[in-house]
């Protein structure tokens, strides 16, 4: 059931709800799909529930069902596990689960949006798999299921043909891979501009900013210096600068940054730097020069020694590697049957800081 879509009919997404589902996974991914169809894709969506009845989402709204579960036993390209505020509940729901199972098997791809990763987990889906989930439930994800590798921070993780991805919004992201895998880049490109949401946010990029990440600081006067650098880049950060806009001495500030931050401002600054510029790299097509003096480096030169660095490759490798939704392999699905499917064979999710 894992083979490739032959192409020749539009590519079938299955759609999970269940009452209490929340209502963005669910149309997210649908937005995405279809508006595809608009721009050279071609798929067909329907939803599917344990029993065929309509369902009401977590926030009260009303969700028509296509078919349930039994009549929805035809082979299909993707299925989408949404969650829902209510998984502890949800995972203890053997019907739900059964369902679960039998749509996988019956579908060469399988996605979980947020914490409808619990879901794949409780129907044994993930077991000897590396999975995600929001960030608020990564813990969780691993103290219920040891048998499940979690990777705490990355947006979406595929293992195998199973994806999973972090909150609502990731969802969105790991459908818009879902639609280059299938259908070009161009196509997701497209419907990415045309949703205005951004395409380029790879599998393993972090959920978290740089300034998100910075521990929250007790001094006004350095949440201010923080935010002023996570807002503009490119201005003068140096230590002098910072420490007169926050009215300190440059030793003071310095004392700052090592006490509330654990770094040092040069290093705080060269971080915000280093993620405005890989973010210009992944989703236009700006020079290098202006790639460096827009996110504060000021040279191509600077730049470059700034990427060697801190990742080991030129800001040039980087945007030809970044310049995808996809994680790495992208030719995965069109191996035979089962090889890529075991459990154990190597995920994809590519690491950024």
């Amino acid at each position: 059931m894992k083979d490739s879509p032959s192409g020749r009919k539009p590519l079938l997404v299955t759609v999970l709800v269940f009452p209490g589902v929340r209502l963005l996974d669910v149309t997210g991914p649908i937005e995405v799909f279809s508006s595809a169809n608009d721009f050279g894709g071609r798929y067909r969506v329907r939803t599917v529930s344990s029993d065929g009845a309509d369902v009401l989402t977590a926030s009260g709204t009303g969700l028509h069902v296509d078919l349930s579960a039994a009549q929805a036993q035809d082979p299909g390209d993707v299925l989408v596990v949404p969650g829902g505020p209510e998984w502890p509940t949800l995972v203890k729901d053997d019907a739900l689960l059964d369902t679960v199972r039998a749509l996988d098997a019956h579908s060469r791809r399988t996605a979980s949006i947020c914490t409808g990763a619990f879901l794949l987990a409780a129907a044994g889906l993930l077991d000897g798999r590396t999975a995600t989930t929001h960030w608020r439930f990564t813990d969780q994800l691993a103290l219920r299921y040891p048998r499940v590798t979690v990777s705490p921070d990355a947006l979406f993780v595929r293992d195998g043909h199973i994806m999973t991805s972090a909150g609502v919004s990731s969802g969105i992201d790991l459908s818009l891979a879902l639609v280059e895998e299938h259908f070009g880049a161009d196509v997701a490109r497209a419907v990415a501009k045309d949703m205005v949401v951004f395409m380029q946010r790879p599998g393993g990029q972090s959920q978290f900013s740089v300034r998100s990440r910075t521990p929250h600081a007790r001094q006004e006067t350095l949440r201010r210096v923080l935010d002023a650098v996570a807002e503009d880049p490119s201005a003068d950060h140096t230590l002098a600068a910072m420490a007169r806009r926050a009215g300190v001495s440059s030793r003071h500030m310095t004392r700052l940054f090592h006490e509330e931050t654990a770094t040092t401002p040069a290093r705080y600054v060269e971080r915000i730097r280093m993620e405005a510029a890989q973010a210009m790299l992944e989703s236009g097509d700006d020079p290098l020069a202006t790639v460096a003096r827009r996110t504060g480096f000021g040279s191509p030169e600077s730049l470059r020694r700034a990427f060697t660095r801190n990742l080991g490759i030129t800001p040039g490798t980087y945007r030809a590697r970044f310049r995808t939704t996809n994680t790495t392999d992208t030719t995965e699905p069109s191996v035979p049957s089962g090889a890529a499917d075991a459990p154990g064979a190597p995920a994809s999710a590519v690491r950024c800081p």
